[in-house]
């Protein structure tokens, strides 16, 4: 019986090993999109009636086409014709598109060609002409840099930071020690801020297409200011493979959404901050990590994170410098919450003067090294937006490693382990976030969650064991049925 009842713990612990082995993370993007069926209303489908359903307008086909024209589909062809649509084709949607049929998810990887694609520009007709005007680059562009490098899009002017090398944050918070049971895999942070550079090869294949509010049909993974970026790296960068030893994000495996909603200019409007967070969760981001500009005041605002709140989202923002009344879920039932973060220096003094009260936590934000657009390298910033990004990052490792919280357990996971600061000062909250210890501390209020799971593994773990305990238990029976009958005759 011992020997059968070790065996069974075995194959328990081999099952559990195994579930907790994070899967590779997938490089393809999160992208909308549309599988083109045989004929819709009896008819061949076609781009412009295509737009019409989902974008509301047959002159935004232009944007579909931008999206589509020269890649590769299944069957080894490629879009030229608006007119001439193959069955099965997958078509790349910008953001807002909606409508039965709209899916959101990673596109199969499609055949190589041969030799290069072809050039619809030259070879096809032209698309349709949109005339919606936009500050920022078309839905289709690539991320192409300006003539200095910098990495930014045209007309962008970057706002660097110190060109100091100072990694005090990243080894303050030592994040590696949480990597045995969690990198983030599997989970989708929203940075809503200028957008990501997403050619950043610390970021390959880490960051989605994204979204630009500001103009209403653009990506987001191309950045002009460099603030989303920046957060973006000190979420999920991963090593450096150059000489300047780039700082590792929080949680290296965890995927980027970057949602625009600062222009070039960095000026913002409440009701883009609104439309970035809506975009965010109706996305499947269960992470948003709201930028400076972003004003908690706003009713329109305050309407999107309540939103949020109600999608079991951990919301994290700065906190407010102003007078402000926090959102709150409008149901009950709301398993969202609402992080708020300050951000404080190597020496311990707060990044701002925050309202009284407000701080639930606090995390690097002064002088914190992270990465510029393509072309600046590893640069110093300090704001507050640089702290959300640190406790967003480890929402991530906590949600990767404990599927089954909800965000207002993930909440207080954070700050039930952070290590308090200046003698329990309350204007540091429950003090300075701990990644390592957010993740591996057993709390009892948790003990109704099946068992601790690792990095998405955890529910193939609870049934192992369950399982195991049960093999044990029957063949405790028959074996005491076996003794009891022998006893008998």
């Amino acid at each position: 019986m011992a020997v059968v009842a070790t065996a069974c713990c075995v194959l328990v612990a081999a099952a559990g090993a195994a579930a907790a082995q994070a899967p590779t993370p997938d490089p393809q993007a999160y992208v909308k999109f549309y599988v083109v069926a045989a004929e819709h209303q009896g008819q061949p489908e076609n781009l412009t009636e295509i737009s019409v359903r989902f974008l509301g307008s047959g002159e935004r086909s232009a944007e579909i086409y931008n999206l589509n024209a020269g890649r590769v589909q299944a069957d080894g062809a490629g879009l030229t014709d608006p007119a001439k649509l193959n069955p099965g084709w997958r078509l790349v949607l910008p953001w807002d598109a909606a409508g039965e049929g709209v899916q959101y998810g990673q596109l199969p990887p499609g055949p190589k060609p041969s030799r290069p694609g072809p050039k619809p520009s030259r070879t096809g007709p032209k698309p349709p002409v949109t005339t919606s005007p936009s500050a920022g680059p078309g839905p289709g562009a690539s991320p192409s840099g300006p003539p200095n490098g910098s990495g930014a899009p045209s007309g962008c002017t970057a706002t660097a930071g110190s060109s100091s090398r100072s990694n005090w944050a990243q080894l303050r918070l030592a994040a590696d020690g949480a990597w045995d049971m969690s990198r983030g895999n599997g989970v989708m942070v929203a940075v809503v801020d200028s957008g990501v550079d997403g050619k950043l090869p610390q970021l390959n294949g880490r960051v989605a297409v994204g979204a630009d509010v500001t103009a209403g049909n653009g990506r987001g993974d191309t950045d002009c200011l460099g603030t989303g970026t920046a957060m973006a790296s000190i979420i999920a960068a991963s090593a450096s493979t150059s000489a300047d030893k780039t700082p590792v994000g929080i949680a290296p495996d965890a995927t980027i959404l970057p949602i625009r909603m600062l222009g070039p200019s960095a000026s913002s409007r409440a009701m883009d901050a609104s439309n970035a967070i809506e975009v965010a969760v109706s996305a499947g981001a269960s992470v948003v990590a709201l930028g400076a500009d972003v004003d908690l005041g706003a009713p329109t605002v305050a309407a999107s994170i309540t939103t949020a709140l109600n999608h079991d989202v951990v919301v994290v923002a700065g906190a407010p410098t102003k007078p402000v009344t926090a959102p709150s879920g409008s149901e009950r039932s709301a398993t969202g919450a609402l992080l708020l973060a300050g951000g404080v220096g190597a020496d311990g003094q707060l990044a701002e003067e925050y309202q009284q009260g407000t701080v639930e936590v606090v995390a690097p934000g002064v002088e914190v090294a992270s990465l510029g657009i393509s072309g600046t390298g590893v640069m110093s910033n300090t704001g507050t937006r640089f702290a959300v990004a640190f406790v967003a990052g480890q929402a991530a490792l906590v949600r990767a490693a404990y599927p089954d919280l909800t965000a207002v357990q993930v909440k207080e996971r954070i700050r039930s382990t952070a290590d308090a600061m200046e003698n329990g000062d309350a204007r540091y909250g429950a003090g300075m976030i701990n990644p390592a210890a957010s993740v591996a501390k057993k709390l009892d209020e948790e003990r109704q969650v099946s068992g601790e799971q690792n990095a998405g593994g955890g529910g193939g773990t609870a049934l192992a064991v369950l399982l195991g305990l049960g093999l044990v238990a029957a063949i405790g029976l028959v074996f005491a049925i076996r003794f009891r009958r022998r006893a008998i005759g």
